[in-house]
């Protein structure tokens, strides 16, 4: 009866350690990935609340499958990995209502300042790149992720990801060009 309730005490122990580090691992994620994985989901959303829900619903998951993360540094690739399957869970959660115009016609009244302004022209043209070039050019400038991460997590061939990142870069900057050039036609 001693042996039991030893046992049994010794085993509570071990769950109640085993609990506190998987705390510790979870916080040290949160704490090292957080500002990454809204970035992230800010870009891909452009919506503060939406990118938030995305972010914990992220960090919920990886919380409940933390012991299957085996490879520290792979932490921030198996969250993309999460975060990127939550993006695309909303689109299967929720029917969107097509409206009659565009993102980029609708005027925000916050936007005062010109840094604003050329920012949101810049998202609005990355958002309108191709989303095969779209997402690895976000990836490596949003997360930080290398041509090799950003391969693994597309699973795509390096080659490929190399291209298209260059391919990104000189359409945007195109895109960028050609709208300076309609400003100094215009102004």
């Amino acid at each position: 009866m001693i042996g039991n309730f030893l046992r049994k005490k010794k085993t509570q122990t071990q769950v109640l350690v085993g609990m506190k580090e998987k705390q510790i691992q979870y916080e040290a994620l949160v704490s090292a990935y957080h500002k990454d994985m809204y970035r992230y989901a800010y870009w891909l959303t452009h919506d503060q609340h939406i990118a938030e829900d995305i972010v914990q619903e992220t960090f919920l998951r990886a919380w409940k499958s933390l012991d299957s993360l085996l490879d520290a540094n792979a932490a921030k690739s198996w969250l993309i990995t999460i975060l990127r399957r939550e993006n695309a869970r909303r689109f299967e959660r929720k029917q969107f209502d097509m409206t009659e115009y565009e993102e980029h016609n609708i005027h925000d009244d916050n936007a005062d300042t010109e840094q604003n302004v050329e920012q949101q022209l810049l998202q609005r043209k990355i958002a309108n790149l191709p989303v095969e070039y779209r997402e690895p050019l976000l990836l490596q400038v949003v997360v930080g992720f290398s041509g090799d991460e950003i391969a693994k997590q597309l699973e795509l061939n390096k080659n490929t990801v190399m291209t298209r990142l260059f391919r990104a870069r000189n359409m945007l900057k195109e895109a960028l060009d050609s709208g300076n050039s309609e400003r100094s036609a215009n102004g």
